[in-house]
């Protein structure tokens, strides 16, 4: 089964990620979680994006706030899908990191999930990877139906909730 990076710009991103590298674990999904700088270490950031697909990964998730560049330069040196995480910071709330991981030129596409939307980060690296991985497209299918049926039993206990005013 093919990794999955987790990059982060900052140790301070950790808390976030948290979100995918449990989803990751429960999924079965082997991974490495890494601290990178688009501006500050921009050498070993596109060096791990070229190497990547030798190494073994199958998708790269970013997580970086404030201009979150992060993304954009894993993306420009590799093939495989990056999905970027925009990280909550204190000046904007995340709308900046968001913006800049959106907001990719023609041709050098970076996903992008909600602002702390580690989680889904990492389903969405699941779902890639489970294109080619059967195991894993059922544990998806589980998911889904694990989801519905949490959602029909609160639907039932409402019901009957509101049955006894």
């Amino acid at each position: 089964m093919k990794k999955v990076a987790i990059i982060m710009g900052s140790d301070s991103d950790l808390p976030v990620v948290k979100g995918a590298v449990e989803k990751l674990k429960s999924f079965g999904v082997p991974y490495e979680v890494h601290v990178m700088s688009a501006h500050r270490t921009p050498d070993e950031a596109a060096e791990f994006s070229k190497n990547a697909v030798k190494n073994g990964f199958g998708a790269i998730i970013s997580a970086a706030g404030k201009a979150a560049h992060l993304g954009g330069v894993l993306a420009a040196h590799t093939i495989l899908p990056v999905i970027g995480i925009p990280i909550k910071s204190s000046t904007l709330d995340g709308l900046d990191a968001l913006l800049a991981t959106v907001q990719m030129p023609s041709g050098i596409p970076v996903a992008t999930v909600a602002i702390d939307g580690a989680a889904n980060a990492a389903i969405l690296a699941v779902q890639m990877l489970a294109l080619s991985d059967e195991q894993l497209a059922q544990k998806l299918t589980d998911m889904k139906k694990q989801m519905a049926d949490a959602v029909m039993e609160k639907d039932r206990k409402i019901a009957q909730e509101l049955e006894k005013l």
